[in-house]
């Protein structure tokens, strides 16, 4: 049975291809091949690499549209949000740098800005302080991700034996690393995100409003 080409395949084989291989070895004839088509197929839904880069982009961040906007509470919609786009660079690490990098003006980036800052607006900031807001719940939601994932491959290889143990730490040079041993050794990665999310979101609560 021939394959019906729609947009939304096209899309979902190029971020299956960037999460197996990363963003560099996208191209169209990469796609085509992901498919089982001709190449020249893809440019009636696609028609070239930037639409579909902005298609991919679209994709990863698709999940934050289903996040309640205009409640009234603005830091459960922060709260949410965060958790959001977490899970998007969760299921889609390769795919989310594709976001993170694309052009400003671009529809994905464009919506995601605009909730935000929407969002920033509704807790009472605007301008400069409203995008470095948005910064840095981006830059917690994305490097939380990244560092549960560093801090699971680093506990494997000390039960692994391919690590240091943090029993061979010197008590009288480090004692608070050997006094907090057990704590630094456990990983629970959502419990650790939701301690950081409340700290973030208690800071934001407490700048000062410029009107």
């Amino acid at each position: 049975m021939r394959l019906v080409l729609t947009r939304e395949r096209i899309v979902h084989a190029a971020v299956q291809l960037i999460e197996r291989h990363g963003v560099d070895a996208l191209s169209m004839r990469a796609v085509a091949a992901e498919l089982g088509v001709a190449v020249m197929s893809l440019y009636n839904h696609v028609p070239n690499k930037a639409t579909l880069l902005e298609g991919v982009a679209e994709y990863v961040v698709a999940g934050l549209d289903t996040v309640p906007a205009g409640t009234g509470d603005w830091q459960g919609e922060a709260r949410a949000l965060v958790r959001a786009f977490r899970t998007a660079a969760h299921e889609y690490p390769q795919a989310m740098r594709v976001v993170l990098t694309h052009s400003i003006d671009s529809t994905a980036a464009s919506r995601l800005a605009e909730r935000a800052l929407a969002l920033a607006a509704e807790a009472g900031f605007q301008g400069a302080t409203a995008v470095r807001i948005v910064h840095a719940l981006m830059a917690y939601a994305v490097g939380s991700q990244l560092q549960a994932l560093w801090l699971a491959q680093l506990l494997d290889r000390v039960e692994e034996g391919t690590a240091p143990s943090l029993t061979r730490v010197d008590p009288a040079q480090f004692p608070h690393v050997v006094a907090s041993a057990p704590a630094l050794l456990a990983h629970d990665p959502e419990a650790d995100f939701e301690f950081g999310l409340d700290l973030l979101i208690a800071a934001i609560h407490a700048l000062p409003r410029s009107g």
